[in-house]
């Protein structure tokens, strides 16, 4: 309870406080190709349920329409000018500030994945349903301590290590390592962003 009152708060802040850095990035998306701002994608969330996640566009319109789902590779040539700012400051997520006060998400927890990557893990990782059993958060061990292209049964291990040892100072923690982060446009790194 103390951690859904927390993200409610938090995230309507940021959602005001932020108001201003959305004009300008939705003004830079939309110069640079005229394609949308915002891009939606399936997700998967707490016990299963599937949300759309919401973000800024990063990547050229349709990236993915000739390939289906895949990881952004470095340096990424679908990936446009704005977008490879957007990523480095993890800004592309900003959107999502949304999904954590609707509940989808929370601002600490295991990465929402998409459904065909879930069920594509699932088959070969063992225990990897158990990330299903929290809610999925905009950071957390694996994306503070894991490198971009940490594969995804190492990525599973901080997984399993944060739902074991969970509590607010560890989520405090995660969220003030996030902002350091952030600030050093460290997001895309693969190397050891702290």
């Amino acid at each position: 309870m103390i951690k859904r009152l927390f993200d409610i708060f938090l995230s309507s802040i940021g959602l005001v406080l932020s108001s201003p850095i959305w004009l300008i990035f939705s003004l830079a998306i939309k110069l640079e190709d005229g394609g949308p701002i915002f891009y939606s994608q399936e997700r998967v969330g707490k016990n299963g349920r599937i949300f759309k996640a919401l973000k800024f566009r990063s990547m050229i319109p349709d990236a993915e329409r000739h390939t289906g789902a895949v990881w952004a590779s470095e340096n990424d040539p679908r990936v446009t000018k704005t977008g490879k700012i957007l990523r480095a400051i993890a800004m592309d997520e900003l959107p999502q500030l949304w999904n954590i006060f609707k509940g989808d998400m929370s601002f600490v927890g295991p990465r929402a994945e998409r459904p065909e990557l879930v069920e594509q893990f699932a088959q070969k990782i063992k225990n990897y349903h158990y990330r299903l059993l929290v809610t999925p958060g905009l950071t957390g061990l694996a994306q503070v301590y894991g490198k971009y292209d940490t594969p995804p049964h190492q990525k599973l291990h901080y997984d399993l290590l944060y739902i074991k040892n969970q509590s607010f100072l560890l989520d405090l923690k995660l969220i003030f390592l996030s902002f350091y982060i952030t600030f050093r446009g460290k997001w895309e790194s693969r190397d050891r962003k702290i």
